[in-house]
């Protein structure tokens, strides 16, 4: 038995990290883990009128590039594609406003240790 977690279960101790800290700046949960044909989206919240979709992001080592600059143009086209899914399969097309965040962990998973970038990338 390994004394460490294993990456999936690093990976939702993460998404459950980031997800109490967007509570806390007053986003409201939606979704987490919305699988689709086109990917997966982390967690989906909503703030007000606006539906937010978060790609969080966890790295050990940050050699080649942090965990926030990981979500690289591939990354988010997979992303918009899976939010589009999400959107059409809840007739939520014309409802709402949206926005991508990133919730990046680049110090392992503590609490003092999220970068938040807030409309991360446009759709």
């Amino acid at each position: 038995m390994s004394l460490w977690p294993s990456s999936n279960n690093q990976g939702q101790q993460a998404e459950a990290l980031a997800e109490t800290f967007l509570q806390r700046q007053g986003l409201q949960p939606r979704e987490r883990n919305y699988r689709c044909k086109a990917g997966e989206i982390d967690l989906i919240m909503s703030q007000g009128e606006t539906l937010i979709f978060v790609e969080v992001r966890l790295r050990s080592n940050a050699r080649f590039a942090s965990a926030a600059e990981s979500v690289d143009a591939r990354k988010q086209h997979k992303l918009l594609r899976a939010a589009q899914h999400y959107l059409l399969q809840r007739r939520l097309t014309d409802k709402v406003q949206c926005r991508f965040d990133v919730v990046a962990f680049d110090r392992g998973l503590k609490p003092d240790g999220i970068t938040w970038l807030p409309n991360a990338f446009g759709a």
